[in-house]
């Protein structure tokens, strides 16, 4: 028996290309198939909640603006430009340039890279960006008018490291798992719906991105009770934890 091992953002290594499977058994090889494809969606699942985290950072403790969900970003922009109160305008605009040039880091990554190096190297930078936004905000304290220029850096910091990670997961065009929008999976499951006249596929990874992004938001709005650095450090080792994990992919 031969084994091997990958990350659960190796895709490029899949039954097709394997020398021995035109040998194996069909039923094997969809077992196999259906093993590394739960492994990654275990962790776009655990990527989603971490984004529910950083909004609730970004939202609640930073000037009521997104670093992860940029459409909700630019709505909240639009707001600030008709007069609303209680939106930063300036750390919106952080953000969303932020948050581009945090893709186009991915972007660059991922044709300079192999699959397997590009996304274990993204997640790892993105681990990197979250930990150096905790430390920023540790050395700053609770948010207030004389520590805005280091919570700037917090913004800048957080909205890189989505924006990399963003582009990271574009690539693996995993159906319903972005990780970090919901508009099109809600939309997706109710317009596949048995109410709709359809056979509710992919029913189970949609309701599960959803109850992500909802408990990775609850969990940040709890962590920010302690300081603003905890919720940080939680999505840096999330990062981390999903960059190294790791799946049999036996092959037979």
């Amino acid at each position: 028996m031969k084994k091997e091992y990958g990350t659960a953002f190796d895709l490029s290594h899949d039954f097709r290309s394997h020398p021995d499977s035109g040998q194996r058994p069909l039923s094997t090889r969809m077992n196999e198939d259906a093993r590394e494809n739960t492994g990654l969606i275990v962790v776009l699942l655990a990527m989603t909640a971490a984004t529910g985290i950083v909004d609730a950072v970004s939202y609640l403790a930073l000037g009521h603006i997104f670093t992860a969900n940029m459409t909700g970003n630019v709505v909240l922009m639009g707001f600030r430009l008709g007069g609303a109160s209680g939106i930063s305008l300036s750390r919106s605009l952080i953000a969303l340039f932020c948050f581009m040039l945090g893709a186009v880091g991915g972007g660059r990554m991922g044709r300079r890279l192999n699959p397997r190096q590009s996304r274990i190297s993204g997640l790892l930078v993105e681990a990197a960006l979250l930990f150096v936004a905790a430390a920023i905000s540790f050395k700053a304290g609770e948010p207030n008018d004389t520590n805005a220029a280091m919570l700037d850096g917090v913004v800048a910091s957080t909205a890189l490291a989505m924006g990399l990670r963003t582009a990271v997961v574009r690539k693996l065009a995993v159906a319903d798992l972005t990780t970090t929008v919901l508009t099109l999976t809600i939309a997706g499951l109710a317009a596949d719906s048995a109410l709709a006249g359809d056979s509710n596929p992919r029913w189970r990874r949609r309701c599960a991105a959803i109850f992500s992004m909802l408990a990775g938001a609850a969990a940040g709005a709890a962590l920010l009770r302690f300081s603003l650095t905890v919720p940080l450090l939680v999505c840096g080792a999330i990062a981390i934890v999903c960059a190294f994990t790791r799946f049999d992919t036996a092959r037979v």
